[in-house]
């Protein structure tokens, strides 16, 4: 299953979570934490998005032939 999506409330719990480890262990300086913490949970995110029908491609009449239907 896919990491929560940026901008969502759990990631922000999980941001703040990673930063404060990052900013204790000392491997990145106070005001650098912060974008070291959403450069990792970018790195293990497995999904960006989720396409939840089809919808989301479009009109049929615009799908290229072999597209998903």
């Amino acid at each position: 299953m896919p990491g929560p999506r940026p901008g969502s409330r759990a990631y922000d719990t999980q941001r703040a979570h990673l930063r404060k480890l990052v900013e204790n262990s000392g491997r990145a300086a106070d005001d650098e934490a912060n974008a070291v913490a959403n450069r990792l949970l970018q790195e293990n995110s497995e999904q960006r998005g989720v396409l939840r029908g089809e919808r989301g491609l479009g009109p049929k009449g615009e799908r290229a032939p072999g597209e998903r239907r």
